[in-house]
């Protein structure tokens, strides 16, 4: 039967440690390390189960830009706010103070979308107010 351990291994040099550091000790990055299971499958044989990253980060302008089919909302504003419109399968997250009108904007947004035969979905959660 497999034995499995957990090691903490740093994203940038790979130093492993048993308990998760907050400061690597071999090239000083901090909150570096994730943690990788290790599953011992024969004796002196260790097999790792990697929960690493596959990519590594890039800087924000190395990123380039595609251009993607966007959905009109029928509202000027939102579709300037939202860069053209509504990215197809993608999630807009409308949030504000109360009395700023998110109500009118997913209700017109929806009237609108009906009446070109377009499907979406709309969630709406009210949070309570703190003392």
């Amino acid at each position: 039967m497999a034995k499995a351990k957990t090691v903490f291994v740093c994203n940038s040099c790979g130093y492993e440690s048993p308990k998760w550091l907050g400061k690597c000790p071999a090239c000083n990055e901090w909150n570096s390390f994730y943690e990788e299971k290790v599953i011992k499958e024969k004796e002196g044989a260790f097999l790792t189960e990697k929960k690493a990253r596959t990519t590594k980060p890039t800087l924000l302008n190395s990123v380039e830009g595609k251009e993607t089919i966007r959905i009109s909302t029928g509202l000027g504003e939102l579709d300037r706010v939202l860069g053209g419109g509504i990215v197809k399968g993608s999630l807009v997250l409308l949030g504000g103070e109360p009395g700023i009108r998110k109500i009118y904007l997913n209700s017109t947004n929806l009237q609108q979308n009906a009446r070109r035969r377009k499907s979406i979905i709309c969630f709406r959660r009210r949070v309570g107010r703190a003392n």
